[in-house]
């Protein structure tokens, strides 16, 4: 677990990223479950919004209306307090993205990481899988997740989900906050 010192002194939204199959949406719910908080998946927000699937709108409008519609999910994230919102994979590729996220007032960004080989293997057993031809490209998937890196890195907190159960990739999450929180009211009192 690598982390970053520079989160909100008051977390109000914890933002999921990683490559796809690294479990931000399962972790999500548990993390938001075990918060009392509200959970947001941006995929499943737009296929709500627009009545179609993600495959649906790539192949009819392209990746770069999806990428909006990513935008707009962030941007509407940001008027809600005690969310936890799971990325796609790809979401932080977008410039717009990035900056709707660095406007959501006290957010925790956390990366989901795991080695693709592990990531892949749970996309292909997952239900949709066959609406995502790029998981029989592995050249283009290791571009994918190379151009994505720098962007996942600028994280406050990595954890490898790799060995861990979302339980326990849930409970690292938390026990980060907790230290975060009890490090900054040490501080406040020493002042």
């Amino acid at each position: 677990m690598r982390t970053d010192t520079n989160l909100p002194l008051a977390v109000r939204h914890i933002v999921l990223t990683g490559f796809m199959g690294a479990g931000k949406s399962t972790i999500g719910a548990l993390l938001a479950e075990r918060l009392g908080w509200r959970f947001m998946d941006t995929d499943a927000f737009i296929e709500a919004r627009t009545g179609s699937t993600i495959a649906q709108i790539f192949v009819e409008q392209g990746e770069d209306a999806f990428r909006l519609l990513e935008t707009d999910a962030v941007r509407d994230c940001a008027g809600a307090e005690r969310v936890v919102l799971a990325l796609g994979g790809g979401a932080v590729e977008s410039g717009s993205t990035r900056n709707a996220l660095a406007g959501l007032d006290h957010a925790c960004v956390v990366f989901l990481d795991a080695p693709l080989d592990v990531m892949v293997a749970r996309c292909v057993t997952q239900p949709d899988a066959s609406g995502r031809p790029v998981l029989a490209d592995r050249e283009r998937l290791v571009k994918r997740l190379e151009a994505r890196l720098p962007h996942y890195r600028m994280a406050h907190l990595t954890v490898s989900t790799t060995d861990m159960t979302p339980e326990a990739v849930t409970d690292s999450i938390l026990q980060f906050l907790h230290n975060q929180s009890a490090a900054l009211a040490a501080e406040a009192r020493q002042r």
